[in-house]
């Protein structure tokens, strides 16, 4: 799949200012901090399209991101906020599960996670609370060329056990050599067509 467009995102932060037009929508969640911004701007092939943080928790709505005019990237505040009150968690939380509970444009879900650690507890109750809702979801293993070749095997079974996935069925991701980028599009590309 080519990308030829991409609009600066629609935000919004209750159901009255979401997307009317009635596209496919796939909703990328991770923690803080893992790399949603870079993989956004990975798949789209934009430099700074979306913008990226050395600050945990920029994100605070839900950023709808039109794609060739025909479905949207929707980004939502990360979890495990670092520098955001306890009132502003429950918030980001509500407005992600009132998202995810109604809205009938989601047709998937691309859970980030930092390959280079073992999945947070927030990431494993996440892919839960994903699951009870009967999600389509692919596990993204962000980072991937931080961790040494020789060490990836061992990476990739704690990723697998943590998260009780079936082998192999995570992908690993890099923003460096766009290691996933294909897989991720092809995922996109079969609901389109």
């Amino acid at each position: 799949m080519q990308i030829d467009s991409v609009e600066e995102p629609l935000i919004a932060i209750r159901v009255s200012q979401y997307p009317t037009d009635n596209k496919k929508e796939f909703l990328l969640l991770g923690r803080s901090n893992v790399g949603k911004s870079s993989f956004i701007n990975t798949l789209i092939e934009r430099k700074n399209f979306a913008r990226t943080s050395s600050k945990p928790g920029k994100t605070q709505t839900l950023n709808f991101y039109l794609v060739n005019d025909n479905f949207y990237l929707v980004d939502v505040p990360g979890y495990g906020f670092a520098n955001v009150s306890k009132d502003k968690q429950k918030k980001f939380g509500l407005m992600i599960e009132d998202y995810i509970k109604t809205r009938e444009n989601l047709c998937h879900v691309f859970l980030l996670v930092d390959y280079r650690h073992k999945p947070t507890e927030d990431d494993i109750l996440m892919y839960n609370f994903l699951k009870y809702y009967n999600l389509n979801i692919t596990v993204i293993a962000t980072k991937y060329d931080k961790i040494t070749k020789n060490k990836r095997a061992k990476q990739d079974k704690i990723i697998t056990n943590t998260l009780n996935l079936e082998e192999n069925s995570f992908i690993p991701w890099s923003t460096i050599t766009k290691k996933g980028r294909s897989e991720v599009l092809e995922i996109i590309n079969n609901y389109l067509n």
